[in-house]
């Protein structure tokens, strides 16, 4: 296991030639779409951090990450991705976590513990697979697990846009990458006991606070915000949760 000193080393202030890659796709990425990217600077400048995200196709993963790239990232990505000799490269130097779907990874889930024990920000999309059109899918429990291990805040993600990129390059077209970015919060089960039937409110609980950031035709499995619970999420004043913000709006 890479220590955080030697994961950090990935950062584009000590490899020119990760420097030189993150901003050439950077530079496709932005002119590919047009990024709403103020709401990112919400992120803080390391960890322990918890993003979790909507997944909706490949383009996304590019752009968060050279769009944070000064930050000490990384996340999961299906082991299939290491299939591709390029994307397998870029991957390794992102320093990114191979993740076998078909069970439980226990040595992706070790290594993204350790990653947050090192004080990096680690990505998680809970759907576990992409939604192509867009529509939240139900979300997947390992995140509960990883929130409990390492006691590190959440912060969820929502973006939607990027599901006409494909479309819009066949047109010559900027594709709109709009992105809202939620408060923090930790999972606080007071001591409970949490099984099946919990870890799963509480993945539903997180999912709502990124549907709530989502325009309603996005929601898909979280549409009926009215069904939300917050049982066990905790809101450290300021922060706030989104469907509070969404309320707030109307």
């Amino acid at each position: 296991m890479r220590s955080k000193t030697q994961r950090i080393m990935k950062s584009t202030h000590y490899n020119p030639l990760i420097y030189t890659i993150n901003h050439t796709v950077r530079a496709i990425t932005e002119g590919v779409c047009d990024i709403e990217s103020e709401p990112l600077k919400k992120i803080p400048a390391d960890g322990p951090l918890i993003l979790v995200a909507n997944h909706i196709n490949m383009v996304e993963v590019p752009i968060f990450f050279t769009q944070l790239m000064d930050r000490p990232l990384t996340g999961f990505s299906k082991v299939e991705n290491w299939r591709h000799p390029l994307i397998k490269r870029i991957f390794n130097m992102w320093g990114l976590i191979p993740l076998n779907r078909e069970e439980i990874d226990l040595t992706a889930l070790r290594q993204g513990l350790q990653a947050l024990d090192d004080g990096e920000i680690l990505v998680i999309s809970p759907e576990g697979t992409r939604s192509h059109d867009g529509n939240l899918q139900p979300g997947h429990p390992g995140m509960v697990l990883m929130a409990l291990r390492s006691g590190a805040p959440i912060m969820p993600i929502a973006h939607y846009g990027v599901e006409q990129v494909f479309s819009n390059l066949t047109r010559l077209k900027r594709t709109d990458f709009h992105i809202r970015v939620g408060d923090p919060f930790y999972v606080d089960v007071g001591g409970a006991r949490v099984r099946s039937a919990e870890r799963q409110q509480i993945t539903d609980e997180i999912m709502y606070q990124i549907a709530a950031m989502l325009p309603p035709s996005y929601r898909g499995a979280y549409a009926d915000l009215d069904a939300a619970t917050e049982e066990y999420l905790r809101f450290d004043p300021p922060a706030q949760s989104s469907l509070t913000a969404r309320r707030k709006e109307g």
